[in-house]
Formats: structure tokens, C-alpha cells, sequence
């Protein structure tokens, strides 16, 4: 390289110390305006895949603008039907019970505490394994150019096919939580 080529800049090792006049305040970085919180019970579950899946938070329901997060809980039994995201990964990780989590033909036993990958465009399907509740948090990203184009049902519960199908957050303006 030239004396005089420029170089770019690097950033700073793991075991080198930062000045703090180099690391921007977070009041610098970003003015905060709308801060959002979004209860369990303020949003209305969806059924029409199988289980109870809520929507949480969103860009309907908190302005989100990377992708969405929520909550499924299922009943012994209970399944929320295979699908796939044609844009966005999933990730889901299990607070309670015990499911069958298949993703592309390859079935993983998620006990609480663990957490799975789906990667984007891959067909996928939970089943409640256990004998109890089983409750998992999601989350979505990045989110589809369009709402509409972020979910493929590639199965469908019998009757559910003609019903509604609820935006990403079940509607409503950010903080509404409808």
C-alpha cells in the first residue's frame, strides 16, 4: 500500500480500551418519542392456525420497522398448522411444556429453555408434545415488503380456510394493542 492510501478505520479489539468521548451517548444516538408497552391480555389471540398466537409487538401495535414478536400457547395436543415465511426467519424459543417442533422434514424436541432457528422459507410446524400448556415467544424478521406476503399456510384447520386472516398484530394503531 502507498504512504499516502487511506486505511479503514478499524474497530477497537475486545481487550482494548475505549475512550468514552469515543462511544456516542445514547441520547446522541437516538431521541426517543414513542415508547411502547404491550400486555398479553390487551391483544386479541389469533386461532385461525391452531393454539392461541398473539401478536405482540409489531408495527401495528408498537411501530416496530425490523419484524414482529409474539407468543403461541397450545394445548396438549394442539398444533399450530405447517407454514412458511417467505421473507423472514423465525425464531422461537419455549417457556413452558414440551413441543415437537418440525422444520423441513427434521423434528426437534424443544423443552423450556430452548430455542430454534426456522430459516427463512422453510415449511414448519408446532405440536404441543406434553401433557401441559406450552408456551413459546417468536420473533419475525425482516418483515415482508407487504403483510400479506409474510405467511404461506401450506395446511389448514378443518374450516379455518375461509376465515379472516389478522394482520400482524391483530389491527389498530401502534400502542393500541387491538
Amino acid at each position: 500500500m502507498s504512504p499516502d492510501a487511506t486505511k479503514t478505520p478499524r474497530a477497537p479489539r475486545a481487550d482494548q480500551a475505549t475512550k468514552p468521548t469515543d462511544v456516542p451517548r445514547a441520547a446522541e444516538v437516538t431521541q426517543v418519542t414513542n415508547v411502547t408497552k404491550v400486555a398479553f391480555t390487551d391483544i386479541k389471540p389469533n386461532r385461525r392456525r391452531g393454539g392461541d398466537v398473539r401478536v405482540l409487538l409489531s408495527p401495528l401495535t408498537a411501530g416496530a420497522t425490523s419484524g414482529f414478536m409474539g407468543t403461541v400457547t397450545l394445548e396438549p395436543g394442539e398444533h399450530v398448522c405447517e407454514h412458511y415465511h417467505p421473507y423472514s426467519e423465525e425464531f422461537v424459543h419455549l417457556v413452558r411444556g414440551i413441543v415437537s417442533l418440525t422444520i423441513g422434514g427434521t423434528t426437534l424436541t424443544l423443552e423450556p429453555g430452548d430455542s430454534a432457528l426456522v430459516p427463512i422459507g422453510v415449511r414448519h410446524r408446532l405440536v404441543n408434545a406434553g401433557s401441559v400448556q406450552a408456551r413459546a415467544v417468536f420473533h419475525l424478521g425482516p418483515l415482508a415488503p407487504r403483510p400479506e406476503l409474510g405467511h404461506v399456510d401450506t395446511e389448514f384447520l378443518p374450516g379455518a380456510r375461509d376465515e379472516p386472516v389478522l394482520e400482524v398484530g391483530g389491527g389498530g394503531t401502534p400502542g393500541a394493542g387491538s
